[in-house]
C-alpha cells in the first residue's frame, strides 16, 4: 500500500473511531446531573427507569396508546372502575389494562400508585426517607403493605440513596394530581 493510501487510511479510520467515540459515550444533559441539582438528576431517572410507562395513565392518542401526561404519575384513575380480570393460564401469567395501571395475576389485582405530591391521594405527605425505605424494603412506607408486581422494586432497591432521594425531589417539584387510586385486591382464595 502507498504511504498516500496508508496516510488516508489511517486518517479515516481515526475520524471514524473519534466519531463512533463521541457518539457512543454522549450523554443527555441530565444523565450528569448531580447532587447540585437533584429535581434535573430525578427527572433524568425517571424517565430512564420508565415510571410513566405504568404510573401514567394511558389513552388512545393520535398514533396509538400513549401516556396521558396532563395526569403525569397520578396512578390508577380512581373513576375508571376495574372488573374481573380476565381468566389466565398457559402462556398468559398476568394481564394489564388498557389504562397501563392495573394489573391482574396470581397476586391478585394490584394498581398503580399515584406519585404525585398531593398530600391526600399521592406523595404529599412523604418524606425522603419514607419514600428511600418503600423502594429499599418493597412496601409501602417502608413498612406496611407489600408493594406488588409488576413493579420492579427488587431491581429499583438497588439505586444509590443519592438517585432515590433525587427521584423522591423531582416526584415533589411535579404538579399535584388528586386522585384516589384502589386498594390492591386480594386473589381469590383457592378452593
Amino acid at each position: 500500500m502507498s504511504s498516500r493510501r496508508t496516510s488516508a487510511f489511517v486518517t479515516a479510520a481515526l475520524a471514524a473511531s473519534a466519531i463512533a467515540a463521541h457518539v457512543t459515550t454522549a450523554a443527555p444533559p441530565e444523565a450528569s446531573a448531580t447532587a447540585a441539582d437533584p429535581v434535573a438528576r430525578g427527572r433524568y431517572l425517571v424517565k430512564v427507569m420508565v415510571c410513566n410507562d405504568c404510573h401514567t395513565p394511558w389513552h388512545m392518542g393520535p398514533n396509538g396508546p400513549e401516556p396521558d401526561m396532563s395526569r403525569e404519575l397520578s396512578g390508577h384513575p380512581e373513576g375508571v372502575a376495574v372488573t374481573a380480570p380476565p381468566a389466565l393460564g398457559g402462556a398468559w401469567q398476568w394481564a394489564g389494562a388498557g389504562t397501563n395501571t392495573a394489573f391482574a395475576g396470581p397476586w391478585g389485582v394490584s394498581f398503580t400508585a399515584n406519585l404525585t405530591p398531593d398530600p391526600e391521594t399521592g406523595l404529599g405527605r412523604w418524606t425522603p426517607e419514607t419514600f428511600v425505605a418503600a423502594i429499599r424494603s418493597g412496601r409501602h412506607e417502608g413498612q406496611g403493605r407489600p408493594i406488588l408486581p409488576p413493579m420492579p422494586w427488587p431491581m429499583y432497591r438497588n439505586a444509590s440513596d443519592e438517585d432515590l432521594r433525587a427521584i423522591f425531589a423531582y416526584l415533589q417539584s411535579i404538579p399535584k394530581v388528586r386522585n384516589r387510586v384502589p386498594q390492591p385486591i386480594d386473589p381469590p382464595a383457592a378452593n
